[in-house]
């Protein structure tokens, strides 16, 4: 499999006039090689494919990385790297430049500088990326599992989910369930957001209380085999005030008209409006300020992006999410969210917990399919 992605990528290094490619972003060495390790580079040009890493990973190389011939290296990039590039007769290189620091590009540069090297460093964005962003038949049964084992982990969620429970107490539960279900960890930080504090988006579980009658605002994602979900639901312990129910429907709407309305080629740009076109005209357009979604993957953001600037287009195999949102400074916040993918040019979706606000509705009902 990772031949085949090797082979893939070739094309584009030579299209960008390169001798040789170097990746270090984890999640792309994982990609490329099968390669682990947290620490390691590739270099692949279109008759090499090294992986070069330190003492304490080489042995681990060997065994997840055996297409690649292993370089162990000693000290910094610019230790090693100048001299075996030299070695090898490259002169232009490519690097990410999203994710190599300034401080390493400075360092070899000089290095490079000081050995009257030819070389020269070439940055590069989204080479590795672009091929992550359409998933493979494997790629896709590993997205499937996260998202089945974030269902059950919702189901559990629910059942935590009372007044006088705290929202670090809920989060725990979340996370125990996700690990003993065979979660690498978790996919982020997990967040359980109540009342005022589920108005901001990325809010961090505390020891606030939950109360009746209040949003309580759920994120997760699990991760099997490297590959995340991504996942969010809203609910309310007691009676929902009309308020909350009225936000709710609209952010449930605008979702529903960006999971109908999505075909394989379509502009992201243009998928992110369907939602926002539903939130703006229920007068709530300032309060939902994020973009509507993002790949999901090895990293749970990742290519494409679906926002209003987003230059990316949607495929037939793409993962990635649904999520519109409203948030009211003060008062507190919905979001929906699904982790959908692409198939025959139409969306199928991955997570199957069902979406009311009432906790109630959940009593003694399974889970139905959208």
């Amino acid at each position: 499999m990772e031949i085949e992605r090797l082979q893939r990528l070739r094309p584009g290094i030579t299209e960008k006039g390169l001798d040789a490619f170097l990746v270090s972003h984890a999640e792309n060495l994982r990609y490329l090689s099968g390669f682990t390790g947290s620490s390691g580079w590739l270099l692949i040009s279109d008759n090499n494919a090294i992986l070069a890493t330190d003492f304490r990973y080489t042995e681990q190389a060997k065994g997840e990385a055996p297409d690649y011939e292993i370089i162990q290296t000693r000290g910094d990039l610019s230790n090693w790297l100048p001299d075996l590039l030299s070695d090898l007769g490259w002169q232009k290189l490519g690097f990410e430049a999203n994710f190599v620091s300034y401080h390493s590009y400075h360092e070899l540069s000089e290095t490079i500088k000081s050995k009257q090297s030819n070389l020269e460093l070439i940055p590069t964005t989204s080479l590795v990326e672009h091929l992550r962003s359409v998933k493979e038949p494997e790629e896709l049964e590993l997205v499937n599992k996260a998202a089945e084992l974030t269902d059950a982990a919702f189901e559990q969620a629910k059942s935590m989910v009372h007044p006088g429970v705290t929202e670090k107490e809920i989060a725990w539960e979340v996370e125990k369930f996700l690990r003993q279900g065979g979660s690498e960890g978790v996919a982020f930080e997990i967040i359980v957001a109540s009342g005022p504090n589920s108005a901001l988006p990325h809010a961090k579980p505390g020891e606030r209380l939950i109360c009746s009658g209040e949003p309580v605002l759920i994120d997760m994602g699990a991760r099997i085999g490297g590959y995340c979900s991504d996942f969010s639901r809203t609910l309310c312990c007691g009676e929902a005030d009309r308020t909350l129910q009225e936000i709710h429907g609209i952010v449930l709407k605008a979702q529903t008209a960006a999971i109908s309305g999505i075909e394989s080629g379509m502009d992201a740009s243009q998928v992110d409006g369907l939602a926002r076109a539903v939130i703006e005209q229920a007068g709530y357009g300032d309060a939902f300020g994020h973009s509507l979604g993002h790949g999901v993957g090895l990293e749970v953001h990742e290519a494409p992006t679906l926002g209003s600037n987003s230059p990316d287009m949607l495929l037939d195999g793409m993962v990635f999410t649904i999520e519109p949102g409203i948030y009211i400074a003060g008062w507190g916040g919905v979001r929906i969210e699904d982790l959908v993918t692409l198939e025959k040019g139409r969306v199928k979706v991955l997570t199957k917990s069902r979406k009311d606000i009432q906790l109630s509705v959940f009593s003694n009902q399974q889970p139905t399919e959208h």
